[in-house]
């Protein structure tokens, strides 16, 4: 079982020669940042009992954190142990109780916002008068309707009354539903949820004497008061913004709106008791469950890397990359400004190896340009690039990436000759997205050190990264492709060699299904509309237009080949591809292509479908090749499906990546015969 940390509310008092004695309140868990302060019932309880044995005689109090850390919110992982809704109630009223202790202090109070703020930690600032912000702040965020929740600890109620509604929504609901955006200490400044910005050396201390200037009257701070006069039109206007996210699969988002415009109408107490049966309805929800799940996943699970073997990763001095096209380029990028090692980037063409040297120049002076390196620096990674035209260029190599033409003949073929240059124990990675890694590696001379590094597009905004293991893969090379995957900072799902791997074999199966659909009597626009309804982050044929109908049918016809029974290839699919098309609607638009739909043929007599039934048949699929996959070995738990779709398809957590929302809807059962986790395996997972 996780070891449970507390974080614990700590007083000390410093006597200041103008200002007399000052309570500094130190939020600390007693662990480094990488354990961040989170709020359960024991910080509550710790915060009141602080509160109680409080000096009366003080003039003044400042809350901080631990060094980097402010506090990152509630603990979610007590979630699953609140059983009712009266429960959910009571935390919520448990909440609001103890920090508003500090709005009732009779003293100014000071937030001093040190380091990473999220969630709650963010709300028990506002209770304070006043709050300073670092600069070395770079993650301030209201994350719940991400996670299927709202800022129900006062956050609805008291950022639209400091900031004014428009940037409430921008905070509450808009970040959150764009990837969970996070803002640093000088935008949250600029926002105008702190009074004061401050550079970290001296930002205790410029802190401190801040809040002494207050108490003693030498500054006083005055505030425009919110202007609530245009909150239908925001409100309205967030709402079709919500629509256009998740469209009707989120509950907490249109939550949050109800209560950021009741912010506009209802006293604060009110408010704060509207948070509190606002809590107890999402935290009792299906969606806050898989959230919970989902969070798990993502932030503890994924770090562990589960599957990379405990055995020493060999060294990585120099790096190769095999093709400079687009996607080479953007695995180009990413290598050099992360492993910061020499770098080999080899293609047939000068031509579009000047290309991929003037995209990886670019992102690297963009680099300068927004502050994260020195230019220095960048002229220095620069220089470490050789691009090249001959394959003898690797030798040195310790790990030689692949990214060309998905292709067998082609993928030997450079890799065939990429061996001819590198040591017996360089790696050799293929990018493939659906080739089996198996028979890439059969005619090496060291098959052994052959692995599948498969990326998603875009590069540099999907996390997830497939570490596929051929039949003779050896534990060192997974185990040095998982350190190199750490380092470039992608999360990993481990998995063995089968057809379209894990994402894309699921993807896949649900496209089947939907060209199948579109070959009868429905439209694209009602799959798509269908499917988006779930909350997905897109739509199938918006995300084939992504993909590229060429692409996407090459890596069906391999799922064909393999899985004859389940995956199909639709003759309308194969004419859009001969005619060259993007997708099946007209750029930009969700009209049908007035060409795709002159040649586009439909079986009348198939049953039209119901926006219900869509979705049905959409999910069903995905449990059977869910379950299948499972069976099949090639990832040993729901836990790695789960992980991949949420990094690697962007499929939301209020899902809880796909099998948490196919066991809660009932659908793994009927589909499967069993859940693919059952709530008992769910909190023990959860709490181990």
């Amino acid at each position: 079982m996780a070891e449970e940390l507390i974080t614990r509310f700590k007083v000390n008092y410093f006597e200041h020669p103008r200002a007399g004695k000052i309570a500094i309140m130190t939020m600390d868990n007693g662990a480094d940042y990488k354990k961040p302060n989170t709020f359960g019932a024991g910080a509550l309880a710790s915060l009141n009992e602080a509160m109680d044995n409080l000096d009366p005689d003080i003039k003044g109090l400042m809350l901080t954190g631990k060094q980097f850390i402010f506090c990152v919110g509630a603990n979610l992982m007590e979630v699953p142990d609140i059983k009712t809704r009266e429960e959910a109630v009571e935390t919520g009223r448990a909440g609001h109780a103890a920090f508003k202790r500090i709005m009732d202090l009779g003293v100014p109070t000071l937030a001093a916002i040190n380091g990473a703020t999220m969630g709650g930690g963010l709300e028990i600032a506002l209770y304070c008068d006043y709050r300073t912000i670092s600069t070395g702040v770079t993650a301030l965020a209201l994350p719940e309707c991400f996670l299927g929740l709202v800022p129900g600890w006062g956050g609805t109620q008291l950022v639209p009354r400091l900031i004014g509604p428009e940037k409430a929504l921008e905070l509450i609901v808009r970040n959150p539903l764009q990837n969970n955006r996070m803002i640093n200490g000088k935008k949250a400044f600029e926002m105008g949820l702190g009074d004061r910005l401050f550079e970290p050396v001296e930002f205790f201390d410029e802190s401190l004497e801040f809040l002494a200037d207050i108490i003693t009257g030498e500054v006083k701070i005055e505030r425009e008061k919110p202007d609530f006069s245009n909150i239908d039109s925001l409100i309205e206007e967030a709402r079709k913004f919500v629509y256009g996210r998740v469209h009707n699969g989120a509950i907490a988002p249109y939550r949050a709106l109800d209560l950021i415009k009741g912010a506009s109408e209802w006293s604060l107490d009110e408010g704060f008791e509207q948070e509190n049966q606002a809590l107890g309805d999402l935290i009792m929800s299906d969606q806050l469950r898989a959230s919970v799940y989902a969070f798990d996943l993502t932030q503890r699970r994924a770090k562990q890397q589960v599957g990379i073997p405990e055995v020493p990763p060999l060294p990585i001095n120099k790096v190769g990359i095999i093709g400079a096209g687009l996607m080479a380029s953007q695995l180009g990028f990413l290598f050099l400004h992360r492993l910061e090692v020499p770098m080999v980037m080899k293609d047939i063409s000068k031509e579009v190896l000047d290309r991929a040297k003037a995209y990886i120049d670019s992102q690297l002076d963009a680099q300068v340009q927004k502050g994260r390196i020195e230019e220095p620096k960048a002229n220095f990674l620069k220089g470490l690039v050789k691009y090249t035209l001959d394959d003898s260029d690797f030798d040195g190599c310790d790990f030689v990436l692949e990214a060309v033409f998905e292709d067998m003949g082609v993928k030997k073929k450079v890799f065939a000759a990429a061996e001819e240059y590198i040591s017996d124990t360089a790696i050799l990675a293929t990018n493939t997205s659906s080739l089996s890694i198996t028979e890439m590696a059969s005619d090496l001379k060291h098959p052994e050190r052959v692995i599948g590094f498969h990326f998603f597009n875009p590069v540099a905004v999907l996390p997830l990264l497939e570490i596929i293991r051929g039949e003779k893969t050896n534990d060192v090379t997974v185990a040095t492709a998982g350190a190199v995957a750490k380092k470039i900072r992608k999360t990993t799902v481990v998995m063995k060699d089968a057809p379209g791997f894990l994402v894309n074999r699921l993807l896949l199966r649900t496209m089947s299904v939907c060209s199948e659909i579109v070959d009868g009597p429905n439209t694209p626009q009602e799959v798509d509309e269908a499917i988006l309804d779930l909350g997905l982050p897109m739509a199938p044929f918006d995300l084939l237009a992504l993909v590229g109908p060429a692409v996407a049918l090459h890596a069906t016809e391999t799922m064909v080949a393999a899985f004859p029974d389940r995956y199909r290839v639709s003759e309308n699919m194969r004419k859009l591809v001969e005619m060259r098309k993007p997708g099946v609607y007209t750029p930009g638009t969700k009209e049908i292509d007035p060409e795709v739909a002159a040649v586009w043929k439909k079986d009348e007599s198939k049953p039209k479908l119901t926006a219900d039934e869509i979705r049905q048949r959409f999910l069903e699929a995905l449990a059977d090749e869910a379950r299948r996959i499972l069976d099949d070995g090639v990832v040993a738990e729901p836990q790695d499906i789960d992980t991949a779709m949420i990094m690697g398809a962007g499929y939301p957590f209020f899902m809880g990546g796909i099998t948490r929302y196919l066991d809660q809807k009932s659908i793994s059962e009927k589909v499967c015969g069993k859940k693919f986790l059952t709530d008992e395996e769910l909190i023990a997972y959860l709490k181990r």
